[in-house]
C-alpha cells in the first residue's frame, strides 16, 4: 500500500460484554481513526461502557456475529471518506488489541489484501482456547485445504483486510460463518493473503459460542456448512 498513513477503522461484534469491552477498546492504538462497537442485542450496560471509553457504538437487533460486522460495514460504506484497511476484533479481551500494528503491517509493507491473525501460531495463555475450539478450528483448516486447496492455521477473529477488498468479494453471512466465508471468498477472489502469530489469553467471562453445547454445535455446523457452500 503506498498510502504512508493509511486509514485505519475497527469494527467490534459485542453481545453482553460490559466487562470486557472497555478494556478491548483503551488498548486499540491511537492511529485507529474509528472505533465501531456493534452491540447485538446486549442486555447489560455494553452500550454505555462502550460510550465511556470512546467508541461509536451502532445497534444490530438480528442475532449474529456475521450480522453485526454486516452492519459496521455497512454504517462505513455509506460513508464518504472509507478506510483504507479494516480490522475486526472480538469485544472479549482474548485478543491484544496492542498487537494491531503486527496484524496490519503486511498489508502496509508487502501490500497484502488480508491479514488473519493466527492464534495457532503465536503465543496462547493455557486455557484459552476450549478443546472444542482446538480440534473444530483444525477439523475446518483442514477441509479447506482438501477443498480449495489452500493452508491456513487459523480462522481468529482478529485479522485485517483492504477495505475495498472487503467490499469487492461480498460478505454475506449473518452469523458462524462470517470469518471461514471471508477467507473462502478470499481465496477464490485471488486476493493476496497471509497469516501472522498473534498472542491469545483467557477471554473475561463466559463465550456464548464454545461456552455452551448448543452454541459449539451451531458453529461448528454452520463453518462446514459454509465451507462446502462456496465449494
Amino acid at each position: 500500500m503506498k498510502n504512508e498513513s493509511p486509514v485505519v477503522d475497527v469494527i467490534i461484534p459485542a453481545y453482553n460484554e460490559e466487562k470486557s469491552i472497555g478494556l478491548v477498546i483503551n488498548d486499540i492504538p491511537d492511529f485507529v481513526r474509528q472505533i465501531l462497537v456493534v452491540n447485538n442485542n446486549s442486555r447489560d450496560n455494553t452500550v454505555q461502557a462502550a460510550l465511556a471509553a470512546g467508541a461509536l457504538v451502532l445497534s444490530e437487533e438480528r442475532q449474529g456475529y456475521g450480522s453485526a460486522c454486516l452492519k459496521g460495514v455497512d454504517y462505513i460504506n455509506e460513508k464518504e471518506n472509507h478506510p483504507d484497511i479494516l480490522v475486526f476484533l472480538d469485544a472479549d479481551y482474548s485478543d491484544y488489541p496492542t498487537e494491531l500494528d503486527k496484524v496490519i503491517e503486511p498489508i502496509l509493507r508487502n501490500d497484502i489484501d488480508m491479514v488473519i491473525g493466527s492464534r495457532a501460531l503465536g503465543e496462547k495463555e493455557t486455557g484459552s482456547m476450549l478443546p472444542q475450539q482446538i480440534y473444530g478450528n483444525k477439523i475446518a483448516i483442514t477441509l479447506m485445504k482438501w477443498i480449495y486447496g489452500v493452508q491456513f492455521t487459523d480462522l481468529g477473529p482478529f485479522r485485517a483486510i483492504k477495505f475495498n477488498k472487503l467490499i469487492e468479494i461480498g460478505m454475506r453471512d449473518k452469523d458462524y460463518g462470517w470469518t471461514v466465508e471471508m477467507q473462502i471468498k478470499a481465496v477464490k477472489n485471488k486476493l493476496s493473503f497471509c497469516e501472522v502469530p498473534v498472542s491469545y489469553r483467557k477471554r473475561v467471562g463466559t463465550s456464548k459460542i464454545t461456552g455452551t453445547i448448543k452454541g459449539t454445535i451451531m458453529a461448528g455446523y454452520k463453518i462446514i456448512f459454509t465451507l462446502f457452500k462456496y465449494a
